[in-house]
């Protein structure tokens, strides 16, 4: 195939599939805390826990679709399927809002609401972005920037998202909210339409054979047999081992025996044991040669790194909509901004700069000086650091209730921006080319748990949001105000780049290995 040509316009359906379910995730997001604060009036720490739990099961259940779109469905049919189970969580979200002033109705629609978008996530998130690699032969060069392209369909639908959805939904009044889940709903069907509509004609691989139909079955009929009994001893492997590493995080080992899990987490303790369990019943398979579990472990120890960085990252949607909403000075001129606006800062930074980064790495290819994806990976947690460094520097000596420019905010989301893109979007190509095929959707899977893990501390750490002059403290750091809050994230990304880029050469070497 030359690949002098443009892209194939696959890609571009693709971009505009996930446009939309970043469009529906997003304008939910930038609402999601502060509904639940303002509308449902949970206080922050338990709306925190809330998001943690939701945001990681989100990036939990990819291991569920990656698995049945890889042995049952397809990609395709399990997009189509997750694109309308979110939809209609996003509608129960919508009746949620309807009747907020009835607590306990309001909030078992919320939950039933993100109990559906948790799940077809699962079949929507892992699918589409490994249908976007099998649109180019194994040795195309154009696949770092193909998932760079990619990256910015998320960005796209992640800006006009807060814009839409924050305009009819973050009114300041509690009764509005209905409308930001109705416009999420919306976009999500959009998305579905367009992708079921298009599939056929455009989702094609290089010689022009359809991509993400339903797998074929080849074994005879005793390979079967064999391969049965195989992948169920691995899923009772799964699934006693995550139920036992659950029960072991969830002990209150200070508690007595009759209050042994008192206050457990649960959410949480399944979320880590999944992170553990999954990765290593992957890697254990007997299939894998040698080589391919070398690059499997590179994509599993570069996950462990990401974990910190979106940790981190996303304090957008949790701890950074409440500094955005209580002490960032939001008016241009005579007109407030609303809070939620900020959350599209990033993603406009990123639909910008997503082209120059692009040129960048092709520049620096050609030259033979481009820096190895572990090696990008770390110089992303390092701007992610400064990002944060940043604005606590911003915020020192601010007393509780005062308000600071937004300079500082939207200083720390362009630093945050150009982190990202050194980081997203390689990470999925790098998922991608390391991956076996016959594990590619799975693998996917496990990249996304590490996202599911980060979200879920994401919202631990939102917790620790100074609030009332109280102060706590984090594994013996203590938190007194905004300034020491930043500077925890200071610290846990900087040692996280530092240690990743000590690592970044040998990791290079395990990524060529054959």
């Amino acid at each position: 195939m030359d690949t002098t040509k443009g892209h194939p316009k696959g890609l571009y359906l693709l971009f505009v599939t996930e446009m939309w379910e970043r469009f529906s995730y997003y304008g939910m997001r930038a609402l999601f805390m502060l509904y639940m604060v303002q509308a449902l009036l949970f206080d922050k720490e338990t709306a925190s826990q809330v998001y943690g739990s939701y945001t990681g099961l989100v990036y939990l259940t990819p291991l569920i679709g990656g698995y049945i779109a890889d042995r049952y469905w397809g990609n395709r049919r399990s997009i189509v399927v997750g694109a309308l189970t979110m939809a209609l969580g996003q509608f129960l979200l919508f009746l949620s809002a309807c009747y907020f002033r009835e607590a306990g109705l309001a909030q078992y629609l919320m939950f039933c609401g993100l109990g559906l978008l948790v799940l077809g996530n699962g079949f929507f998130k892992p699918n589409i972005s490994t249908m976007v690699g099998r649109l180019y032969t194994d040795n195309d060069g154009r696949k770092d920037s193909a998932f760079t392209i990619f990256y910015m369909g998320v960005n796209v639908g992640s800006t006009l998202a807060p814009l839409v959805c924050g305009l009819v939904g973050n009114t300041g009044h509690p009764e509005d909210f209905k409308w930001g889940f109705l416009a999420s709903c919306i976009g999500m069907l959009a998305g579905a339409a367009v992708f079921q509509a298009l599939k056929d004609k455009y989702i094609r691989d290089p010689e022009g054979n359809p991509v993400g139909t339903v797998p074929e079955k080849k074994e005879d009929a005793s390979e079967k047999k064999t391969a049965r009994a195989y992948s169920s001893a691995r899923v009772w492997l799964m699934v006693g081992g995550t139920v036992a590493l659950t029960l072991l995080f969830s002990v209150n080992w200070d508690a007595d025996a009759a209050h042994l899990f008192a206050g457990a987490d649960w959410i949480g303790s399944l979320i880590y044991a999944t992170t553990i369990v999954m990765p290593v019943v992957i890697i254990a398979d007997r299939s894998l040669s040698r080589s391919e579990k070398m690059r499997i472990g590179v994509i599993y120890i570069i996950a462990f790194f990401v974990i910190f960085f979106w940790a981190a990252y996303e304090q957008a949607g949790a701890s950074l909509t409440f500094f955005a909403d209580e002490q960032t000075d939001r008016h241009i001129g005579s007109w407030e901004m609303p809070a939620s606006y900020f959350q599209s800062f990033n993603p406009i930074m990123i639909v910008l700069l997503a082209p120059a980064f692009a040129s960048v790495w092709s520049f620096l290819g050609k030259k033979g000086i481009e820096p190895s994806s572990p090696c990008k990976q770390a110089i992303g947690l390092f701007l992610l650091s400064l990002g944060y460094l940043y604005i606590a520097f911003g915020v020192r000596g601010v007393e509780p209730g005062m308000k600071v420019s937004m300079v500082w905010l939207a200083g720390l989301y362009l630093i945050h921006t150009m982190g990202e893109l050194c980081l997203a979007p390689i990470g999925l190509s790098l998922v991608y080319k390391l991956s076996p095929v016959r594990f590619s959707s799975l693998l996917m899977g496990v990249w996304y748990l590490s996202t599911s893990a980060a979200n879920k501390f994401a919202g631990l750490l939102s917790g620790y949001y100074p609030e009332g002059g109280a102060v706590r403290s984090f594994m013996g750091y203590r938190i007194e105000n905004l300034f020491d809050f930043f500077m925890l994230f200071v610290f846990m990304s900087g040692a996280a780049a530092i240690v990743l880029f000590l690592l970044s050469g040998k990791l290079q070497k395990m990524m060529e290995t054959h």
